[in-house]
């Protein structure tokens, strides 16, 4: 059975440390959007909403299918601030293997 996310994301871009905005695609029922523009902000909430995101792209020619990295985006907390990253250990914000636009 595949595991059912909310969002994958396609690339990202940081600033100082932290993430800017994302480039994603979003589940709209059975489909998934067209690509849209994520700012670090609406991303927080939506994690706090308990939605899944994780980091992938899009299969040549197969609509909504995707390649998806096995862990999904997480809400740390460390020194007061709050880090969006797909490892456990990360002191800033980090998307592995999501390229930066």
């Amino acid at each position: 059975m595949a595991k059912k996310f909310d969002g994958v994301i396609e690339a990202v871009r940081y600033k100082n440390g932290q993430i800017a905005v994302v480039r994603a695609f979003e589940r709209r029922g059975s489909s998934f959007s067209d690509r849209v523009l994520i700012d670090r902000k609406d991303l927080l909430e939506r994690l706090k909403k308990g939605q899944t995101y994780v980091v992938g792209k899009r299969r040549e020619l197969l609509a909504s299918t995707f390649e998806v990295q096995e862990t999904s985006l997480q809400i740390l907390e460390q020194n007061g601030r709050e880090i969006i990253s797909t490892r456990l250990d990360a002191d800033h914000d980090e998307l592995e293997q999501a390229p930066v636009f």
